[in-house]
């Protein structure tokens, strides 16, 4: 399955134009490497995602073509999740 349609299909991302954005700005990595939105993704895969401040490493377990609301976090498994933090100080 393809890398956008996973991120939309797992509802990590809400919009499939939206997930391909997030690939096309480097925020999204396929096993430590940097991921188009047409990269293939199965399960075993693990996907580091960074949406703002946030930040995700996830490994897919599933990837069918639909998939219910209720049961789409069983797509996935997030291995670590945080913040993304600055030391900058004005």
């Amino acid at each position: 399955m393809r890398l956008d349609k996973f991120l939309k299909v797992s509802r990590l991302i809400k919009r499939r134009t939206l997930a391909k954005e997030v690939c096309e700005a480097g925020a999204v990595q396929v096993n430590r490497r940097p991921a188009k939105a047409s990269t293939e993704v199965k399960p075993g895969d693990i996907i580091t995602l960074t949406l703002g401040p946030r930040w995700l490493i996830l490994e897919v377990l599933a990837t069918p073509d639909h998939v219910p609301a209720e049961r789409a976090r069983e797509l996935y498994r997030i291995l670590e999740e945080g913040r993304v933090t600055s030391n900058f100080q004005a």
